[in-house]
């Protein structure tokens, strides 16, 4: 999750599992990188910016996406430059910055569980 003026990113997903829910960046972890070089990474290569301050914000069992199952680690970072562009068109329809009590729908099934970990500081979901 990345928050910017106190508003977080999200994109309308495409593709593969989740298609037409709004999300964050976010992707797989490469061999031997950390939690912070994948955010990092992730949100260069899908946005196209710069993120600082990266830290923990819960853990998922995300199950929703049957035969798929993920445990999904969130973390949250501050924006750092650049202006949301998308580059992967393939995955993603478009960019944009949403009041967390104002944001578009659906989400995509952890997109909750982030906004609830920012308001209330719990973790953890099963």
């Amino acid at each position: 999750m990345v928050l910017k003026d106190g508003k977080i990113l999200l994109g309308k997903r495409l593709g593969a599992h989740g298609t037409g829910e709004y999300a964050g960046p976010g992707g797989h972890l490469e061999h031997l990188e950390s939690f912070e070089q994948c955010a990092r990474r992730e949100t260069m290569e899908e946005a196209g910016i710069e993120i600082e301050n990266v830290r923990f914000l819960c853990l998922s069992n995300l199950k929703k996406y049957a035969p798929k199952h993920y445990v999904d680690i969130g973390v949250v970072a501050d924006w750092k430059s650049g202006e949301p562009q998308v580059l992967e068109p393939d995955k993603l329809e478009s960019w944009g910055w949403y009041d967390l009590d104002a944001l578009p729908q659906p989400l995509f099934a952890v997109e909750p569980h982030y906004i609830e970990a920012i308001k209330t500081g719990r973790n953890f979901w099963d």
